[in-house]
């Protein structure tokens, strides 16, 4: 029996130190694979925290700026082509080519009055000088760094009412700068929004200043023959 027992014991011990190293094996196993995965995630959260930073650094692209609007006034004297400036007047060049022309308000309508030197005025009247009814008046936006140089296009208005402007346009001969805005340390002084301006067909606009006029009625230098506005075409 203690014979036995001496040979049982080696073995209850040697099979005790096997689960031992096992267990211990098995322990190692695990932390090496939990600081495998832990790394891992180390890695793979800085890489997308790179990205992100990249990403965040990186300048967001310019959106492109509106297209402004090119337009042609088909003239009984010639065309005119015009270019619209939408980003620096958008209420006004809204006004005029959505509220007036391309309902077709200034069809037949007639340039009515001619300050020589100055402007012609146009985009109310026709040929027998009756005035068309136009919508509602619009916002001044004559505050926009745009000036009443020669060839530039701009609202009539009430001398007396900034925000009265509707149909009627004018086209300067020459720069007019007592048309422009000003800024005063008083009370800053409106002027007459500028929202286009000729690009083609100057000499056309010359020609019309240069008929003689005639009174009619209320209408102190209307253009004769009557210069008369056909169709107001859009472009772009």
């Amino acid at each position: 029996m203690r014979a036995g027992c001496s040979i049982q014991r080696p073995t209850i011990l040697f099979s005790s130190l096997l689960a031992l190293l096992a267990l211990v094996g098995c322990g190692k196993s695990s932390a090496k694979t939990a600081a495998t995965t832990a790394d891992g995630a180390q890695q793979q959260s800085a890489s997308t925290s790179a990205i992100n930073s990249a990403a965040a650094a990186k300048p967001a692209p310019d959106l492109p700026k509106p297209i402004d609007p090119m337009i042609v006034l088909h003239t009984s004297q010639g065309d005119v082509t015009i270019k619209l400036f939408q980003e620096k007047a958008p209420r006004t060049v809204e006004n005029f080519l959505r509220g007036y022309a391309e309902r077709g308000f200034y069809e037949q309508t007639i340039f009515h009055h001619v300050e020589p030197g100055q402007m012609i005025i146009a985009g109310g009247y026709t040929a027998d000088l009756q005035r068309k009814p136009p919508r509602a008046p619009i916002y001044n936006e004559s505050k926009n760094g745009l000036l009443n140089r020669r060839g530039t296009i701009a609202m009539i208005r009430d001398a007396d009412a900034p925000h009265s402007a509707t149909s009627e346009f004018f086209i300067n001969l020459a720069d007019n700068p007592d048309f422009d805005f000003k800024a005063t340390d008083e009370d800053d002084v409106p002027g007459y929004c500028v929202f286009g301006e000729v690009v083609q067909g100057m000499d056309v606009i010359d020609r019309i200043a240069q008929l003689p006029t005639s009174s009619l009625g209320d209408f102190a230098k209307v253009p004769s023959p009557p210069v008369t506005i056909a169709r107001i075409e859009r472009l772009q």
